[in-house]
Parts: C-alpha cells; structure tokens; sequence
C-alpha cells in the first residue's frame, strides 16, 4: 500500500533576510543625497515591526519605496509587509509597518477551499495553528495543488515547506 505524501503551506518570511535589507536600507538613506537633513530614518520596531520616520511625508514614502526595493531584491514577498500610510508625529512624520508570521484562520480556509473546488479528488487539507497540511496518496497530485495555488492571487505571500 502507496503511504501518504504531504507538504505544508506556511506565510513566514525569513526575518534574517528581512534584516539585511533593512540594514541595507539605512546605509543607502545615509548615504543619499535626497534624504540629507530630512531626519529620515528606519528601524526594528518589536520582533514583528518597522517603523519609519523622516521630516516630510514624500520622504517617509521614499524610505518605504527604498526598503521594499531591498526586500525585492532579497527575495522577500511585499505581500508579506503591510505598511500603514504616513502619520505625523511632532516634526516627523512615520509610517509603521508589520511583517506577517503566519496563517490566518481566514486565509487558512480560503487556502482550503481552493484546494478543494480546484483540487485533484483524494487530496485532503487540514487547518494545523496557522498553516495548512496538504497530504495525498500521489505526488503528482500534491504537486498539482502546489501549481493551482502558485496561480491563485492571495493577498498574502505563500510558502511550501515539509515536503515528505
């Protein structure tokens, strides 16, 4: 008898790499000559958090546009930083931005709902804390499931981990 195959379906991002671009972030707005004098600035704020700040609106923004440019180009899904809109606060103004950890409930079920409705038959999905366990007794189906949801466009970034 063929034993299962499984994978998981996860939304975390590699804080490491998250890092680098934001240290990669502060060196290019220290060294660039737009943002001279405008306080612009961006930091760790919390295990799950950045903040951003900078003198005027337009150039909170291009901090922003700078770090998300860094986590492009380290391969960090954006849909994976939710960033707020400029807030002023004293002198300054500040965008605060969270890195998402994590399935929600939400999105665990419309993750199985579209492996159920679009899925091959005899593929199972179950909800397991804040991913989602994928298992079937053939692998090609698994890998069909993984194609349908590459196509699917969630508003949150999709990772495959756990493939046994």
């Amino acid at each position: 008898m063929a034993s299962e195959s499984s994978f998981d379906v996860v939304s975390k991002v590699d804080r490491q790499e998250v890092d680098n671009a934001l240290n990669q972030a502060v060196k290019e707005i220290s060294q660039r000559f737009d943002f001279r004098g405008t306080d612009a600035a961006i930091r760790w704020s919390g295990e799950l958090g950045i903040e951003m700040e900078a003198s005027a609106e337009d150039r909170v923004r291009a901090v922003l546009d700078v770090f998300q440019d860094k986590l492009v180009k380290r391969k960090v899904s954006l849909k994976a930083l939710d960033a707020g809109d400029p807030r002023p606060s004293g002198k300054l103004f500040k965008i605060s931005a969270t890195l998402q950890d994590g399935l929600t409930q939400e999105q665990a079920k419309k993750i199985t709902k579209v492996i159920r409705d679009e899925g091959p038959k005899g593929v199972k999905a179950q909800v397991q804390g804040d991913e989602v366990r994928v298992s079937s007794k053939k692998k090609d189906d698994l890998q069909e499931v993984m194609a349908i949801l590459k196509d699917q466009d969630f508003d949150f970034a999709l990772q495959f981990t756990n493939r046994r």
